[in-house]
């Protein structure tokens, strides 16, 4: 359930795995329309991740197979490398543990001086740096749509255009709810981003989290600093957020964009500030979690929102890095889908945010006993979710047949 990039990967898994039984259910009419598509489509290294936790351990594996994929499939990709910059002496010790972490995941980083960073990145003005070869950018969208052709022409049958409302188990099989007639399963995996919540509860299952989208709104960075960009700059990360902060990015197609901010979406598909649904953002601003969490952190909050609605703020930021950026200097990116994002980000009722992907399995049975068909709720899924998709395909599966994964 769910065509977004993990979701397909799931059904290619499946299908490698030899079941020959399968399906996925979209509510929208083509493949990858939400976070999947509208993210900065860069191929992360695995560097900024807890060692040991699934991120880590997931996303390298997935930084080299996606490239694979791509190259195999003949996919538009690069291994540009990315630069992480320091600009202040306050961000050194934060740098210096991304450095423990990338080295810990086996990620090749190199930590680089004033002189390196300008050598790497000739528009860029920091203190320190770390040069990371292995990240890269693609197009996650194409990765998708290549992925649904796949397993459709290995005999997967896909349900596009049709909303599930909800998942009941029973003692044999699984009946999926939708808006155009039910669905019997034997096991379900469900993988609906930002409506992951809301069909778990709608099912019965109290998923321990909720949902809150955070808009990231994207510019396309013109001129001569947005040329001289040669590949990836990012700033060195709050530790305290699992948001990797507003960089600049070249992409596959050649222009460079800066972003994305982190501002609460009004809606759970809500892309700009006129898109509001009342019941929604209630929701979301009457939920304990969130209250716990803009309690804490209503400053940086307020922050994401100026710099969201000035766009010379939002050079600013930009031009800690890129010295001279100027509010002028970025457009609105023609493709509507490339200017904002919204990220599913799990938060628990304590107003923490889930750092780790969360894949948690229905052990309920309304019967009354245990076994019976699985139902694998994902939910928590963001960055570096579309870097991560084919282990995390993997992962799942073997989940699902009861498999231990290699650690």
């Amino acid at each position: 359930m769910g065509g977004g990039i993990v979701g397909f990967a799931v059904l290619h898994e499946l299908l490698a795995a030899g079941h020959t039984s399968v399906a996925l259910v979209e509510r929208e009419h083509t493949p990858g329309t939400h976070q999947t598509g509208r993210n900065s489509n860069v191929i992360h290294s695995g560097l900024y991740y807890a060692p040991g936790s699934l991120k880590a351990r997931l996303a390298v594996a997935g930084c080299a197979e996606t490239k694979e994929f791509c190259a195999e499939h003949a996919l538009p990709y690069q291994e540009c490398g990315k630069v992480v910059v320091a600009t202040d002496g306050a961000e050194l010790p934060r740098m210096a543990e991304l450095v423990r972490r990338g080295r810990a995941n086996g990620v090749e980083v190199h930590e680089i001086d004033e002189a390196g960073v300008r050598e790497r990145e000739p528009a860029v003005a920091a203190i320190a740096g770390l040069w990371v070869p292995s990240t890269g950018i693609c197009d996650y969208g194409a990765i998708t749509q290549k992925l649904a052709d796949l397993a459709v022409a290995r005999g997967a049958v896909l349900h596009t255009g049709r909303t599930v409302r909800s998942v009941q188990r029973r003692r044999h099989d699984t009946v999926v709810h939708t808006d155009r007639g039910d669905l019997l399963a034997g096991q379900v995996v469900v993988c609906a981003g930002l409506r992951s919540d809301e069909i778990a509860r709608a099912s019965g299952f109290d998923p321990g989290v909720r949902i809150v989208p955070f808009r990231g709104e994207y510019s396309d960075l013109v001129g001569p600093i947005g040329e001289a960009v040669r590949g990836l700059v990012y700033p060195v990360p709050d530790p305290a957020f699992p948001f990797l902060g507003v960089h600049a990015t070249r992409g596959v197609d050649g222009s460079v964009h800066v972003g994305p901010n982190a501002v609460l979406a009004l809606a759970r598909e809500g892309y700009d500030w006129g898109t509001l649904r009342v019941r929604e953002l209630a929701g979301t601003l009457t939920d304990p979690g969130f209250l716990a969490l803009a309690g804490k952190q209503w400053r940086y909050g307020l922050g994401e929102m100026y710099r969201s609605l000035s766009r010379r703020a939002m050079a600013a930021a930009v031009a800690r890095m890129l010295p001279g950026v100027t509010a002028d200097e970025l457009q609105p990116p023609h493709d509507v889908a490339r200017r904002a994002g919204v990220r599913a980000q799990a938060v628990r009722p304590d107003g923490s945010l889930v750092d780790d992907f969360l894949f948690v399995q229905d052990e309920s049975l309304d019967s009354g006993s245990g076994g019976g068909p699985s139902v694998l709720h994902v939910l928590n899924a963001p960055s570096p979710a579309a870097t991560a998709a084919l282990p995390i395909g993997r992962e799942i599966v073997a989940r699902l047949e009861g498999k231990s994964v290699d650690a």
